[in-house]
């Protein structure tokens, strides 16, 4: 039914939905209320000023690039998660490769102990702001007490003048191992398909974009089962089955970044936007390319050791074409 290999040049009227985690946006300063002490010029990590704009010039380099393969505009969209506040975002949307693009920036401070949000950057060209929202994540951790994590973000706007609703996630991760974390991951899936049944209530053809760093597969229980109905559509599924991934753990490729469509996206009327390929960005330069970690993404620390680099994990990003 669909393309998934590269098209020769550039499409009409098509546009970019991306995806990004961009593995601990720190700023330098302290903020006493989050555990981000290991992040500032005195902390384990020693991160300064420098590398702080090393690591925003890199990311900035990396977001203008993506989908212009076909697209003849940088993103329309772009859902980034791992960002410490709306400054680090400001900074960001002002380095010289996005300071021309004008984007305007959705973000709401997360409950999250290490103060880690999720954003979402829109084009304001492209895309007109009407609605944004959180909803919160309610778990609770192995002594009783509630664990904070990320809050999912609600958008709704115009894209080229069509109603969309976007949901930008950030799930639970498996740090503590994939069966002790797994049924957070479950609650999240189901806050998200809650969130969608109020879409649904509001608009009844509504038009719905799902994204985020689920830190599960497509393949996964919590995604395949518990957010993937027959209402929605998930094109990520067919990339990691034929190898793609966004990052690499323990030698295992996985696909956590991805980006889900609500199946009305799939038909073809005039004037809508529809569905037309999915893909991960992993250029060479965005990758390890030499020793044990070669191919992986070229990320900004491994442990305490700071590489220089862009993310841990690779962004992905789809095509929207405009009938």
């Amino acid at each position: 039914m669909f393309s998934y290999f590269k098209s020769p040049g550039k499409i009409n009227q098509a546009y970019t939905v991306a995806f990004y985690n961009l593995e601990n946006l720190f700023d330098t300063k302290d903020d006493p209320k989050t555990l981000d002490d290991d992040f500032t010029p005195k902390g384990k990590k020693n991160w300064h000023y420098k590398r702080y704009k090393r690591k925003l010039k890199k990311l900035g380099r990396v977001m203008v690039q993506l989908g212009t393969e076909r697209s003849y505009h940088s993103p329309a969209i772009i859902g980034v998660v791992e960002v410490e506040n709306e400054s680090v975002l400001i900074d960001l949307v002002n380095t010289n490769n996005l300071k021309n693009e004008h984007y305007g920036i959705v973000h709401y401070d997360s409950p999250d102990e290490r103060g880690i949000d999720v954003a979402l950057l829109y084009k304001k060209e492209l895309f007109e702001l009407l609605h944004s929202e959180t909803f919160a994540l309610y778990l609770n951790a192995e002594n009783g007490e509630r664990d904070y994590t990320r809050d999912v973000l609600m958008v709704k706007g115009n894209l080229n003048g069509e109603l969309v609703y976007i949901l930008v996630n950030h799930w639970p991760s498996r740090r503590s191992g994939l069966d002790l974390t797994e049924e957070k991951r479950i609650k999240a899936a189901e806050l998200v398909s809650e969130i969608t049944y109020k879409i649904y209530n509001e608009t009844e053809d509504a038009k719905i974009i799902i994204m985020g760093d689920f830190n599960d597969d497509p393949t996964s229980t919590s995604v395949k089962k518990h957010l993937v109905n027959d209402t929605f559509y998930n094109p990520m599924e067919r990339l990691i089955n034929t190898g793609n991934g966004t990052l690499n753990y323990k030698s295992t490729w996985h696909l956590f970044d991805q980006i889900i469509f609500s199946k009305n996206f799939i038909s073809v009327q005039e004037e809508k936007h529809s569905f037309k390929y999915a893909e991960v960005f992993d250029k060479t330069f965005l990758k390890e390319w030499k020793g044990k970690y070669k191919g992986n993404p070229f990320r900004t620390f491994i442990g305490k050791w700071y590489q220089g680099g862009f993310s841990d994990h690779f962004p992905v990003y789809v095509y929207l074409k405009k009938n």
